[in-house]
């Protein structure tokens, strides 16, 4: 008999008030504006791992979402991922408390330098023992540009150019900068490293110039594990080369499907298996003990959500300024600076004003799963199935409450079907997901840099 496939679960969040699901931040039982609390954040991390989460999947933006209406109204009334912190300064704290949760944190490397970004994400890997992951973005609002003193944003693909010659630079850092074995710490010789056995890296790009030593002795990864969102054709010739897990957010079943095998081939043309990479798909999630509480728990959160704020947020996604539309008249689609992928969709399916407003009756993009554990373990097998996805990022809704319904119902409904683990692998982040030890495998780009 063949072995069911296990789902895997992320939690999707961000270190702010509003994320996904915009509106539930004045929720009476919502906790989201302590996100400037470490308690908040440590609470939410034993949570997760209570449930034996894959991973606390951490969003970001450098910019802020002034497209809609043309100016950040909406944006400050609402919350909608601003006032926003830096998601790197959680991961330690919430490490601190957990043993096996990983960690997805997103960094836009267009305003990052390589040598610097390297060693923080080192640090990571070294005080997380192996549980750290970079969600690599390459950016797309104009106004973050704008904030970091460049008239505007590179074009889409030179971004994804710039974002190869990136990586390549850390891998250069992180994978041959040191060499196993260099590191001794002999004190009775009093050698910490052997200095035949450390390199300096020597690089010089288009957009990149690098002459040093990586600041970091090697961490238990040395490259984390390598996250990525880009749905466009040139996002997944990215993500062939570099990406170990993808995240996706689909209308519906067929466009996921089409995404996934499109995916995989991706990866065999970059020499590289077709189960290389996991997929995840973001999906909000209701549930409760029965379906009538689960249906009423949705409702009563319907009535605190904003749909004007997800319009806010999508017109930012899109570039598109949906305020200057009347609720039912033609936009006016083209070409896109800005996520790609979501412009095509928006295009494709033809969306006014007034249907994104009805689509977004939780205040955010992604499909609500509502139902009792059942139900909702009924459609996630489904996706998986019908699909090819491995697994979840699942937004949060009101908080911390959305996090303890998951694990109190979700979680037993999903280990009695045997589709998820029922207690951690031992070992770093990488092989928890993958199961072949804790570096990059020999056939990942990122090899090619070893010593």
């Amino acid at each position: 008999m063949t072995a069911k496939k296990q789902i895997l679960l992320n939690a999707f969040n961000m270190n702010c008030v509003g994320h996904i699901n915009h509106g539930l931040w004045a929720h009476p039982r919502d906790e989201s504006a302590d996100y400037k609390r470490i308690a908040h954040w440590t609470g939410i991390a034993k949570t997760l791992e209570r449930g034996l989460f894959d991973g606390f999947f951490i969003a970001d933006i450098v910019g802020v979402y002034d497209v809609y209406q043309q100016n950040v109204d909406v944006t400050l009334r609402e919350a909608i991922q601003l006032p926003v912190n830096d998601p790197m300064l959680l991961v330690s704290a919430m490490a601190a408390v957990t043993q096996h949760l990983g960690f997805g944190v997103t960094v836009n490397l267009g305003y990052e330098l390589p040598y610097l970004l390297a060693r923080r994400f080192s640090t990571l890997d070294h005080l997380t023992q192996g549980r750290i992951g970079w969600n690599i973005v390459t950016g797309y609002l104009d106004s973050a540009a704008r904030a970091m003193g460049r008239s505007e944003q590179l074009a889409h693909d030179e971004r994804y150019n710039r974002a190869d010659e990136f990586l390549d630079v850390v891998y250069k850092l992180w994978e041959g900068s040191w060499e196993d074995g260099a590191v001794l710490r002999d004190k009775a010789a009093r050698i910490y490293t052997d200095p035949a056995r450390v390199h300096k890296v020597q690089h010089a790009g288009r957009y990149y110039q690098v002459d040093g030593y990586h600041l970091s002795e090697p961490s238990p990864q040395r490259t984390p594990v390598l996250f990525q969102a880009g749905s466009s054709g040139r996002g997944q010739h990215f993500a062939g080369r570099h990406a170990e897990c993808v995240f996706i957010s689909p209308p519906d079943k067929e466009a996921a499907r089409r995404s996934v095998q499109s995916l995989r081939a991706q990866l065999v043309q970059a020499g590289r298996r077709p189960d290389d990479v996991k997929v995840f798909v973001g999906a909000s999630v209701v549930t409760g003990a029965t379906t009538r509480e689960a249906q009423d728990k949705y409702a009563d959160y319907k009535h605190y959500a904003s749909r004007e704020a997800g319009l806010a947020h999508f017109s930012a996604s899109t570039g598109i300024d949906y305020g200057a539309y009347d609720l039912d008249a033609p936009v006016a689609y083209g070409k896109s600076n800005a996520i790609e992928s979501a412009t095509q969709v928006a295009e494709q399916r033809g969306w006014t004003r007034r249907s994104l407003l009805e689509l977004f009756e939780l205040g955010g993009r992604y499909p609500a799963i509502v139902g009792d554990a059942g139900q909702v373990a009924d459609t996630l097998q489904g996706w998986i199935d019908d699909t090819g996805v491995d697994g979840f990022n699942l937004s949060r809704t009101v908080v911390p409450e959305s996090y303890a319904d998951m694990v109190d119902f979700l979680v037993p409904e999903l280990q009695n079907r045997g589709v998820y683990k029922t207690a951690y692998a031992d070992g770093t982040l990488r092989h928890k997901l993958f199961g072949e030890g804790d570096r990059l495998p020999g056939r990942h780009a990122g090899a090619q840099f070893r010593r």
